[in-house]
């Protein structure tokens, strides 16, 4: 049975609602193995991940990395390696150059939020505002959240999206949120 667009909507809203005390699966599955343990930060947290390679190497390269060491909270929309993949390799390499690292750590402080953002208080924001929810990121530029489904999905001011895939990493300095694709705070 299919139902409307408005339908559907309208009933993502309210399990949207309902969701803000239980997590669901779709929401917040955490796979064994993609972080380890609460101690760690968000530094050590995407060292160790196999599936975050490339993010790991940009905050390195940018200076970040003492940052999400120690201060806090922050919450971090990962872009796992895969994600990397809508920029060619000679992109990748010349974001990476030193005269071009400005661009690289706006890029990557537009996929942080200052605070403890888990995917249940998402939820609620986006109860809250009518099915969108809207968060200010460290670069300073706006994350527009919105669900899709059962997924939460972020969109940036290009209007370019990214589905979180892995929820609510609960780190030692804040949460770690895995999205699909780099969302860009403008264009590069």
């Amino acid at each position: 049975m299919k139902f409307p667009r408005i339908a559907t909507y309208l009933m993502a809203l309210f399990v949207c609602c309902l969701a803000t005390h239980a997590q669901t699966n779709s929401l917040t599955a955490l796979s064994t193995g993609v972080y380890l343990k609460k101690e760690k930060s968000i530094t050590q947290a995407t060292q160790t991940s196999k599936n975050h390679k490339t993010l790991f190497a940009a905050v390195k390269a940018t200076d970040l990395a003492s940052i999400l060491e120690t201060n806090g909270p922050f919450t971090v929309f990962a872009p796992s390696d895969n994600a990397f993949s809508r920029f060619t390799n000679a992109e990748l390499k010349d974001l990476f150059k030193t005269e071009n690292r400005k661009k690289l750590k706006s890029l990557l402080t537009y996929h942080i939020v200052a605070g403890n953002l888990t995917a249940s208080k998402i939820l609620r924001a986006m109860c809250r505002g009518n099915g969108r929810a809207s968060f200010t990121s460290v670069q300073g530029n706006k994350i527009m959240a919105t669900m899709q489904g059962t997924d939460i999905i972020l969109t940036d001011g290009l209007g370019n999206s990214a589905k979180i895939t892995v929820a609510d990493a609960n780190l030692s300095n804040g949460i770690i949120h895995e999205i699909d694709s780099v969302i860009l705070p403008s264009q590069l």
